[in-house]
Parts: structure tokens; sequence; C-alpha cells
């Protein structure tokens, strides 16, 4: 019986792009939640110590709609393939939620709006990574994941900068809507609802999946169907996970706690460091988001342009390596961050976090890639992303015990663990030991599941 991995013709660095365009969209959406959703909140009337809370919708959704819909994908049968119904699905959805999010009334709106806008995304991530692996030949991963670490640069710099790319074309930074937020902001999310469809069909036109052979149809077909046999096939991933990915929870604990720390915090540090304000409604806050905006910005746009300058170097020293020298480069750029007073000085920093964004986007995916099974790419794909939104999880309901008693209710003391954290998960991925793909990923039909030896 054929598979995927002897069949998959080798993809031009052109159609690797197009395949990648829809990530644009996706991260475009995230870039908007990172920079504006805790000022949203604090518009909205939102204790800073309660912000993490608030936040809870991301981890949640994603815990819950990952690995299912993943599984999922991974047994659909229809006329556009097996992962693209969800992709197109999910940026459907999404595009919606983010046209509803800037006109939130109250606060409970905002964070019923924040758990819909997470679980579409979470609906088109994973089986688009699962797409990419598909996809692509084991050659061509790294080049694939950090051509879609590229895409997450760029979107998400456009995403920061945008509200301050709309004050330079003339709109007023100080003009609110009737719930005080800005109509700066109003105007960039609707631009991600546009972002959000459309570059998610321009990918799926341009680079369709693979059409499965009338045998793995066939081995598809045959497979139990339902909501038990989903259930199953998660419960089966969990017990098989390859060695090297329970390895790379401890590296994902620690790593993406610390950049939650960092995004939910990020601008209220700003608005106390650089323009001694806490009040939401003063000007210095919304200078502290517009800030933010723009270091966020530079720093995407860091990570757009490492991401495929690090494509030679992760292929010489591994993944690895190249890793958790990033994240050792973004922990002490975090850690700077409160000591710094002059607004210029601030990029400097987010050379270290352009670095580890890049990385964080595409390395892991591909020391995942190489390990797991590829019929099973989309339940993997999905726990995978649980790795992510377990830490968050943890972060939003344990940083409130203690943002008082241990750091003194300073949003910079936040920043500062950020950086710690960081740096802890670099060396959490050293300890990480690379196996090469089970003998089921290249023997068996990436249908008909794992081998039994």
């Amino acid at each position: 019986m054929s598979t995927l991995m002897t069949a998959k013709p080798r993809l031009s660095m052109r159609q690797i792009i197009a395949m990648n365009v829809g990530f644009f969209g996706i991260q475009f959406s995230f870039g908007l939640q990172q920079a504006n959703m805790s000022p949203i909140y604090r518009y909205l009337g939102a204790d800073e110590g309660s912000l993490p809370l608030l936040w809870l919708a991301g981890p949640i959704t994603g815990l819950l709609v990952q690995p299912v819909i993943g599984a999922m994908s991974d047994r659909t049968v229809s006329r556009w393939g097996r992962r693209t119904p969800y992709f197109l699905i999910g940026a459907l959805l999404c595009s919606l939620g983010l046209l509803a999010m800037p006109f939130s009334p109250t606060l409970w709106f905002a964070a019923g709006v924040l758990w819909i806008l997470d679980a579409a995304n979470n609906v088109t991530m994973e089986p688009y990574r699962a797409y990419v692996s598909d996809r692509l030949s084991e050659a061509q991963l790294a080049k694939g994941f950090l051509t879609q670490s590229a895409f997450t640069g760029l979107a998400q710099t456009l995403a920061y900068l945008t509200p301050s790319l709309l004050v330079a074309f003339g709109m007023n930074k100080d003009a609110v809507g009737s719930s005080h937020i800005p109509q700066v902001t109003m105007v960039a999310f609707v631009l991600g609802a546009v972002f959000s469809l459309s570059t998610v069909w321009y990918s799926v036109v341009k680079v369709p999946e693979l059409p499965l052979s009338p045998a793995e149809l066939q081995a598809l077909r045959a497979r139990p169907a339902g909501v038990r046999a989903t259930l199953a096939d998660i419960v089966t991933a969990f017990r098989e996970m390859p060695a090297t990915m329970r390895r790379l929870w401890w590296m994902k604990l620690f790593q993406w706690y610390g950049m939650m720390c960092y995004w939910i915090y990020i601008v209220p540090a700003l608005a106390k460091t650089m323009f001694d304000t806490a009040d939401p409604s003063s000007a210095g806050f919304r200078d502290a988001g517009l800030l933010n905006g723009q270091i966020g910005g530079f720093y995407n746009a860091v990570a757009f342009v490492a991401a495929f300058a690090m494509m030679p170097f992760t292929q010489r020293w591994g993944a690895k390596r190249v890793h958790a020298l990033c994240l050792v480069a973004a922990g002490i750029g975090m850690w700077c961050i409160p000591a710094i007073r002059d607004k210029w000085l601030l990029f400097l920093p987010m050379l270290g976090i352009g670095l580890a964004w890049a990385s964080i986007m595409g390395n892991p995916y591909v020391l995942l890639a190489g390990s797991i099974p590829p019929e099973r790419a989309g339940v993997y794909m999905g726990i995978f992303n649980m790795f992510i939104v377990v830490p968050m999880l943890i972060q939003m309901v344990t940083l409130p015990l203690y943002y008082h008693s241990l750091l003194g209710g300073q949003p910079d003391n936040v920043i500062r663990l950020a950086g710690v954290l960081l740096v802890v998960a670099a060396v959490a991925v050293l300890f990480v030991k690379v196996a090469p793909a089970p003998a089921a990923a290249q023997a068996a039909s990436p249908l008909a599941g794992p081998s039994r030896s």
C-alpha cells in the first residue's frame, strides 16, 4: 500500500509560501488579541490583578477543541480533503468574532466573544499544522514550519502596528467609542476579520491537499466513526505518545507560562515604567498601548526575517540548540525591559524576543514532526497544542494568587518573571532527546493505524 510519505511531491519555495499564506490571517487574529485584550478589558473596567482570569478563554477552548478537531480531521473524508473544511469553517467564525470584539459594550460581553474567537482559531490551527505536515516530505518539514513561523512574524508585526499606522494616516489616537475602546482598535479588528478568511481561502485554492488513494480512502472509511471512536483515538494517542514529545512538555510549560506573563502585563508594565500611570482612562495608558504595538510590531518583524535566516542553522546545528539559544536571548531581553526609560532603547530587547518568537513557532514543530506517525498527525498536533494551552491555563489560575504577595502588585515584576522562565525553558529543551520517527511512520499506511510488532 502506498503512503503519503512516498507519494509527496517536492514543492517549490513559492508553493511552500503559498500554502502558508493562510497562516497570516490566523496569526493576525492572534496578534490583535495579544496586543489589545488586556487594554480592552481595562477600558471596560477590569481590575489589573484579575487580567489573567479574563484570558482563560484561550487555554480552556484549546484544551477542549484542539485534540478533538485534530482527531476528527485525521478521519474526515470530503471533496475538499481532510483538513480544509476545518480551517475554512474556523476562519469564517474567527472573522465574525473579530468583527464583534471591538464593539463590546461590557466586560462580560468581551470575555464571551473571546471564547468564541479562540474556539474558532483553535478549529483552524491544528488542522492547518497537520496539513503542512501532510503535504511536505520529511526533508522539507523544517522549511515548511519555519515559513509558517515567518508568516506568524509578518502577521503579528502588522497586527501590532496597525493602530499606530492608522494614527500616522490621520486617525485621532484619543478618539474612543461608547465603551472607551479606541477607534483605531476597532478598525484594526475589522481589518483582521477580512484577513482571516481571505488568506485561508487563498492557500486552499493555490495548494490544495493531496488526494488520497483508493486504498487509503477504503482504510479511512473502515475505521470506526462517531464521538466514541474520536475520543478513543485521543486516549490511544496519549498512551502511545512518542518519548520525544513527552520530553518537550517541560520546555513548553516554562516557555508558554513566561510568554503569557509577557503578553498580559506588558502594557500595564510600560504604562508604569514609561508613563508613570496605572489609570486605564489616561492618555499615558493609551500611549503605552500604542508603544506596545510598535515594539511588538518590531519583534514580530524580527521574527519574520529570523524564521527564514534560521533555516540553515536549524538544519546544521539542530532545532533544539537553536531554540535554546533564542529562548535565552529573549529571557535576557525581558529581564531588562523594566529598567529601560528611553523609548528607543526598548527596541534592543525586542531583538531577542523576536528571535525567540520565530523559533517558538517553528523549531518545536520540527522536533515533533519527525517523531510522530503521519496517520495521526492531526491528533498529535492537537495534543501538542495542549502543551501550549495547559501552561497558559496554569499561568492564568496561579498568577493572581501571588501577584500581590510575591510580585508586590507590580506589572514590571511579572515581565522579569517571564524572562527567568524563558531561560529555564532553554535549559529544559536541551534535555530533549530527538528520536527517529517510529517504524509505523515509515512502513505503514498513514491511515492504517499504528503497527504492532
